[in-house]
């Protein structure tokens, strides 16, 4: 299996990659069909199993993989600053993005450029859209290293914490009053942005293997930004500390091992 894709091209790779793990929202909304509410307790362990998952992601299939695809190409001490320039360029395009697009979201409400015009749902929309890119963009550039079993662990874990994010955001549109079909319908188109990540940072890697360190830093200075500034801000500001804080040791442990066992 793993040789078969390894024949594939690069920018396909991501490109796929990426929009199986973005399909994860639509999956991760399907029971809203079934029930309307969760507890709280649930929500906040969702949420921190997403913050574990992206956080173990970040370390084991971005930082690692970049240090070491930039040890190829010189010293340690080198291949180190370029991941951690990388890190630092993410973090500051993930705030430029919070800062300047208008987004709105369902719990810490409205941020960036005002735009009257814009209807809620679409300013939620756009807030999850800034959300989900960097991991679109992760995917992609993790297919474009050498090790496409490691890809794959990132993809399933992306996907994997792409679920439990699908169902909060389609029972927060039906709190909103949104129909079921709606909300599952927006879940869905949420994660649909992933490819376009993934697309760029395959595309970007495809063009010189030489990029494959500073674009793996800058995929994980992105996901860095969402889990600190949104996601575990989000749940405690629910007061959710505790279950957060077991959601995100359970989604820690899962992508570890998933990094282990196929990677």
């Amino acid at each position: 299996m793993i040789g078969i894709l390894s024949d594939i091209p690069t920018v396909w790779l991501g490109l796929i990659g990426s929009t199986v793990a973005g399909l994860g929202t639509g999956v991760g909304a399907v029971p809203i069909f079934f029930f309307n509410r969760i507890t709280a307790n649930a929500q906040g362990v969702m949420l921190g199993f997403g913050a574990g998952v992206m956080l173990a992601a970040t370390a084991f299939s971005l930082v690692i993989p970049g240090i070491e695809a930039g040890e190829q190409q010189g010293a340690t001490w080198v291949a180190a600053v370029v991941v951690a320039t990388g890190i630092l360029l993410g973090g500051i395009f993930l705030w430029l993005s919070h800062r300047y697009f208008p987004h709105e979201h369902f719990f810490k409400g409205r941020e960036g450029n005002r735009v009257a015009n814009l209807k809620r749902v679409w300013l939620f929309v756009m807030a999850i859209a800034i959300h989900n890119f960097p991991e679109g963009l992760a995917v992609g550039v993790g297919f474009g290293g050498d090790d496409v079993s490691n890809a794959i662990a990132l993809m399933i874990g992306i996907g994997l914490q792409n679920m439990p994010e699908g169902l909060v955001v389609a029972l927060s549109l039906i709190g909103e009053n949104y129909t079921r079909r709606d909300a599952f319908l927006i879940s869905l188109l949420t994660g649909l942005v992933e490819p376009m990540g993934g697309l760029l940072g395959s595309l970007t890697v495809a063009l010189s293997t030489a990029i494959l360190p500073i674009a793996m830093g800058f995929a994980a200075g992105a996901m860095l930004f969402v889990i600190s500034d949104e996601i575990i801000p989000e749940s405690h500001r629910l007061g959710l500390e505790k279950a957060a804080t077991a959601g995100v040791m359970v989604g820690f442990v899962l992508m570890l091992l998933l990094d282990v066992i196929i990677g």
